[in-house]
């Protein structure tokens, strides 16, 4: 079909904005098991439906409407060469390289040598901080002090971007660029998860590229001095970073595992939950990464990979006890690399992870501290197989969970892992999470296309009540059910011609509830979250497409 032909038809569907407070077409099927609890907040009936062709609208719990703070098509305020390759390309709008237009020319052909549009940056997870004395590319410009920290996930050349939402400055000053390299002039990788370390001072920004992944370090300076830190955590598939009150860092690995010769459309569990105990929290490049161990309920040993025997694995008792309500696991961090005995050249985590006997995971992505319970009690999710023909099954994990390590203080050697939620097909990909309030976590949805064509569902983010007991049967609570943008719903009908480089449907990403607190004070968990007072903010983004970033606000504000 020509391009010019699908853009019409297209547009000729529904209306090409989304209006913040309107209520889109909404999925035949809806969740029919009673729900939980949630603050204040009455839940969206249904997912909005995929169909070819069709875009659509977000739908919100009515008690919310979303605001965009940036879109794909703003101009950064100063545009920055990506140092990788010729012809030259450079970063010069929020969401977009410069290697092609943001919109196709009427009549033009993909092909595997010829790209019709840009190439998307896709922003990913958000840190949110106010800050006194922030300066950018302008020197006689107030930043004001409210800021959305960003590192981007995907870009032309696989080059990645670190950028900033200046929430108060006007639309000519509202994105800077603040780095596209690093101290020794590489290119940044995609970049997936960030958060801010008060006690080092720094950006932490991650990486999911596999062996080329790992952990950078950035200044909050503009332009910013931006550091390898894999020297000390490693490189692998690493989706998020999170502190504790001890200085520790969290990261979660998110790498997809082989698929069984038998069960074809499940995937061996393959990703680690790793801790950096820091020798001392200001300086990164100094001290251990640990991995996670699980001890088996069975056989009283820890849980572990088996090289060559992704069927054993998928189908194991193991992944199976690990996915049942009620059972309780021992778990233990194994030493992994200490930088003052093993040195500080880069390392491969998984492999060491698998080696120490650590314990994989079924994809597992991000995680957060529950608030009030002094970082003892840490939440995280794993996505699952994202196809429902996946042989695991719910009870093996094919639909991923909502797990939670209990530890008696963060930087406790010993603890014990329980799950709160087990997914099903119509609650599964879980990837980022982020408290509410005290007792309610926001876990949202990365299930892609494939899922979405096989349930007729796009992505929705949910509330789960954690003291909820959701093996009665009861369901989380939706409060955000993404629709699919014009831009979005071309790609995902170009997503089969050759060499197309960009994604198809929208994702929710970068769920992030903040009062944007830069000390030890206001280190996620520190503080109960209260949404909409007192400072504190959501903000998440509807990835891929247009890549709009949203503030959730109260819904009294949308008259």
């Amino acid at each position: 079909m020509q391009l010019e032909a699908l853009v019409v038809n297209m547009f000729r569907i529904l209306p090409l904005g989304l209006l913040a407070c309107s209520t889109p077409e909404l999925a035949t099927s809806s969740d029919t098991a009673a729900v939980a609890h949630a603050p204040g907040l009455t839940g969206v009936a249904s997912a909005v439906a995929s169909a070819p062709g069709v875009t659509a609208p977000n739908a919100l719990s009515p008690e919310l409407f979303a605001t965009a703070v940036a879109q794909g098509s703003i101009p950064v305020e100063n545009p920055q060469r990506l140092p990788v390759g010729e012809p030259a390309v450079s970063v010069t709008h929020y969401g977009y390289d410069s290697d092609g237009p943001l919109v196709p020319a009427p009549g033009d052909i993909q092909s595997a040598t010829h790209q019709i549009e840009a190439t998307k940056t896709e922003p990913d997870k958000n840190t949110y901080l106010v800050l006194d004395g922030q300066t950018g590319a302008d020197p006689a410009y107030d930043y004001g002090r409210h800021f959305v920290f960003q590192g981007h996930e995907h870009g032309a050349r696989d080059a990645g971007t670190i950028t900033r939402i200046n929430l108060d400055a006007d639309l000519a000053h509202r994105v800077t660029v603040m780095a596209v390299a690093d101290t020794s002039g590489a290119a940044l990788p995609l970049i997936d998860g960030s958060t801010w370390d008060p006690f080092a001072q720094r950006l932490l920004f991650t990486s999911e590229s596999d062996t080329a992944g790992g952990v950078w370090q950035a200044t909050l300076d503009v332009p910013s001095t931006v550091e390898d830190i894999s020297g000390a955590f490693g490189r692998g598939g690493y989706e998020n970073i999170a502190n504790d009150s001890d200085g520790n860092l969290w990261v979660i690995e998110d790498v997809g595992g082989t698929k069984g010769t038998v069960n074809k459309n499940a995937k061996q569990p393959n990703s680690f939950v790793y801790r950096f105990v820091p020798v001392n929290p200001a300086d990164l490049k100094h001290g251990r990464l640990e991995a996670l161990q699980i001890i088996s309920l069975r056989t009283h040993e820890p849980i572990t990979f088996h090289a060559g025997q992704a069927d054993a694995d998928i189908t194991s008792d193991d992944v199976r006890d690990l996915h049942t309500y009620g059972n309780v696991f021992e778990t233990r961090w194994v030493t992994l690399h200490d930088t003052e005995v093993d040195g500080f050249a880069p390392f491969d985590a998984n492999a060491l992870a698998k080696a120490r006997f650590a314990t994989p995971l079924k994809r597992p992505e991000n995680g957060a501290f529950r608030p009030g319970s002094h970082f003892r009690d840490f939440y995280f999710d794993e996505t699952g197989d994202t196809d429902l023909r996946s042989e695991a099954g719910a009870e093996r994990g094919g639909f991923g969970a909502a797990l939670v390590l209990h530890q008696a203080h963060p930087s406790a050697d010993h603890g014990t892992l329980r799950m709160l939620f087990r997914g099903d097909a119509a609650h599964t990909g879980f990837d980022n999470v982020a408290f509410w309030d005290r007792d309610h976590v926001a876990f949202v949805e990365d299930a892609g296309d494939t899922l979405h064509t096989q349930r007729n569902a796009h992505d929705s983010g949910y509330l789960l009540d954690v003291t909820a007991n959701y093996a009665a049967g009861l369901a989380p609570v939706r409060i955000i059910a993404l629709g699919r943008d014009p831009s979005a719903t071309l790609d995902s009908a170009l997503g089969g011609a050759p060499g197309f480089q960009n994604e198809g449907d929208n994702e929710i990403t970068g769920i992030h509830v903040s009062n944007g607190d830069s000390t030890p004070s206001g280190i996620l968990g520190a503080r109960t979250p209260n949404p909409f007072h007192h400072g504190w903010r959501v903000f998440f983004t509807q990835q891929h497409g247009d890549n709009t970033t949203w503030e959730l606000l109260p819904r009294e504000r949308c008259d």
